[in-house]
């Protein structure tokens, strides 16, 4: 009974109706035909009504294989016993238990604990679409593939810093050596001089700024006006000169100019030099254009633009970097805490209005000036320059900022967990790119080159990896990544890594 039904794969017994012999030709209906297949050592047995919905698939090809001889079966699998009629396959059987799903479900589940990249390995071999794949697995293989590639782009970036290219000009290489003197600070003990240096001149120049507004410190010009102090224009103007050099320096040896350029931390250098030369010449050049009075609000709101340099340290702390990630990735709990604000300022400052209306002593004149009263009662701060007076007010009052309490708190966790998975996650990274590097160092050592590093014109003449073989465990040579970037595995003389090990 229930004949259309599909029917579940069983672990041992005989069949309906089994395979041919190979090389024999039959005309039986393949859907009457069953196979039996061994994966990593998990016996199961198809039948054939089942596997022809989706004849692409490799257990679809299966059921015609055996008409074709013994070549057209080890092309699919990797034994075959004819005695037992018995497909043998050196695969995972956990993932093979995940795949097996889309002929009964139409769908694919990847079980918690397997590795993403090895399991769409596993989808591959068996022929079957990603499309099949939920979309909450298929989040998961996005993000290990955006590990993968950064990965990858580290372990090219140090490559490339390690390789030299003899065809390359003495300029480029020069280039390319100042480049790494200024934006790679672990290069070399001059470089990371350099790197305090301009982290210490960032401090001074901000403590100069602050500094130059104590009245104190301040002296009188030809006209009775305070401006600062010469000793501390000296010392900014020093500051500055160093910052335009550096930034210059940089800008001619960047491989890409127009990257560099439109880069969010060089927009900020620029934001933090340019004020200053702005300003330097409206005060000789544009007093002879307009009002010296003019010249001078010009120029002290161009000072107020230095407060940009201070953003200059997120260029030297990956803390600072990690806290900027942090916060792009949680857009969406920061709007919900701006809207959850937003929507308590309006309604408690509407009702503390209301409320405060009979008392003849109100200092709520407006629902726009309670706005002051409820952003800061609702964000805790309570400056007391404005406080309701009735019994209902001060009820409403009570009842905002426990409400603020609430709605500052709800979005604050999502925000850590984004900073604290961000921060674990570069560690990682950094770690995993180390690890490849010393694979490929104690790869060139063990095949006798001398090598400890090796450039990519190396890389690209090793020979390429024998036909036939899938996903080999182990091997001397490189492997392409997702990026283009060639990774080594570990010789077998020295250790023996799975596929599993391998990408974990």
């Amino acid at each position: 009974s229930g004949g259309a039904r599909p029917r579940a794969g069983r672990m041992d017994g005989s069949g309906e109706r089994s395979l041919p012999e190979p090389g024999s030709q039959s005309s039986a209906a393949s859907d009457d035909i069953e196979i039996v297949v061994n994966v990593g050592g998990v016996r199961q047995v198809l039948y054939g009504d089942l596997l022809s919905q989706y004849p692409e698939t490799r257990l679809a090809e299966l059921i015609n294989c055996l008409a074709g001889g013994y070549d057209t079966i080890f092309s699919l699998c990797d034994d075959y016993d004819p005695g037992k009629r018995e497909f043998y396959f050196d695969r995972d059987p956990d993932a093979f238990k995940c795949v097996i799903e889309v002929y009964y479900f139409g769908e694919v589940h990847m079980k918690k604990g397997i590795c993403p990249i090895c399991f769409k390995n596993e989808m591959d071999f068996w022929k079957v679409d990603l499309k099949f794949l939920d979309d909450c697995c298929k989040s998961h293989l996005s993000e290990k593939r955006e590990e993968l590639e950064e990965i990858a782009r580290r372990v090219q970036l140090i490559l490339d810093d390690l390789g030299v290219d003899a065809a390359e000009g003495r300029w480029r290489r020069c280039q390319k050596c100042v480049w790494k003197f200024l934006e790679k600070p672990e290069s070399s003990c001059p470089a990371r001089v350099v790197a305090v240096l301009s982290f210490l001149l960032i401090l001074v120049s901000s403590v100069v700024m602050c500094m130059g507004t104590i009245p104190e410190l301040q002296v009188l010009d030809a006209e009775g006006n305070r401006v600062e102090h010469p000793t501390l224009e000296n010392v900014e103007t020093a500051c500055i000169g160093w910052f335009t050099l550096e930034y210059l320096l940089r800008l001619f040896s960047s491989p890409n100019k127009l990257h560099f350029a439109l880069s969010f931390m060089n927009i900020v250098d620029v934001l933090a030099i340019l004020p200053f030369y702005v300003s330097l010449t409206l005060t000789h050049l544009g007093a002879r254009m307009m009002e010296l009075t003019n010249v001078q609000q010009a120029v002290q709101a161009l000072r107020i633009m230095r407060i940009a340099r201070i953003f200059k340290l997120a260029r030297h702390s990956s803390g600072l970097q990690t806290l900027t990630y942090a916060l792009k990735r949680s857009f969406k709990e920061l709007g919900l805490l701006l809207m959850y604000l937003a929507v308590g300022i309006f309604v408690f400052s509407a009702l503390g209005y209301t409320m405060e209306q009979s008392h003849p002593e109100t200092l709520f004149k407006s629902i726009p000036q309670s706005f002051w009263w409820a952003i800061i009662t609702m964000t805790t701060v309570g400056y007391g320059d404005i406080y309701p007076k009735t019994t209902l007010g001060k009820l409403n009052a009570a009842i905002s900022f426990l409400c603020g309490v609430i709605a500052i708190a709800l979005p604050i966790h999502p925000i850590i967990n984004n900073f604290v998975r961000y921060y674990n996650k570069q560690r990682v990274l950094e770690t995993a790119a180390k690890h490849e590097l010393e694979l490929m160092e104690l790869n060139s050592s063990s095949g006798g080159e001398g090598k400890t590093g090796g450039s990519r014109s190396d890389l690209d003449n090793l020979p390429p990896e024998p036909a036939g073989k899938e996903a080999p465990s182990c091997s001397s040579r490189l492997k392409l990544s997702h990026s283009d970037t060639f990774i080594p595995l570990l010789t077998e003389e020295k250790h023996h890594r799975t596929r599993l090990q391998s990408c974990k």
